[in-house]
């Protein structure tokens, strides 16, 4: 089958982003968004989803880091819609649980074209993880989801330190995803017996 590729643009005032998506990789990633902390969950999403990524953004990072991790979560939101494409033949819903040291985050999602975020349970402190605003992560994931046309839950089943918490998390995500856009042999067209997603 041929790979599922998607490239992004988008320019605003806040920021400028570009993002090139291959859900069938292998985890290979080259990501600069001015914020370190930032790139290294996003290689990381690629590496653990078997992704292959490249993403550059230059943002209004004077002002604060919330319109470059917003921004970002749009357009590879918009990336993975694109990618996924009718979704025909794909498995469609993914979980995993994952560990970081003390941290655990619990993860399920579904490729249903229905848009939502759940965040449950989470005990993260306030701060920063370098230069990263801890409470910035859900409005990342929550800019993915509506993007992408994803549902998708997250539960902190355990955790204290901020880096382990939104690692964990970013890891659950990307093995989820990994899962839910295979391909399985056995789906004729699009699982779902509306007959689209």
């Amino acid at each position: 089958m041929a790979q599922r590729l998607a490239v992004v643009e988008r320019t605003t005032n806040e920021t400028s982003i570009k993002v090139r998506l291959c859900l069938d990789g292998s985890g290979e990633a080259v990501v600069d968004t001015g914020i370190g902390f930032f790139d290294h969950m996003l290689t990381a999403l690629a590496r653990h989803s078997l992704s292959d990524m490249e993403l550059a953004c230059k943002g209004d990072l004077n002002v604060d880091g919330h319109h470059t991790v917003e921004d970002v979560g749009i357009c590879l939101g918009q990336a993975l819609a694109q990618a996924a494409g009718d979704k025909k033949g794909i498995t469609r819903y993914g979980h995993a649980i994952v560990p970081l040291d003390e941290a655990v985050i619990q993860c399920a999602l579904d490729f249903s074209g229905r848009p939502f975020f759940g965040y449950h349970d989470f005990n993260l402190p306030a701060g920063s993880v370098g230069t990263f605003d801890a409470s910035l992560f859900p409005e990342f994931f929550r800019a993915l989801a509506v993007h992408a046309g994803l549902t998708l839950h997250l539960w902190q089943l355990n955790g204290e330190n901020p880096h382990h918490i939104i690692e964990a998390a970013f890891k659950a995500v990307a093995r989820s995803l990994q899962v839910a856009w295979q391909y399985n042999p056995r789906v004729q067209g699009v699982p779902s017996t509306k007959g689209v997603l």
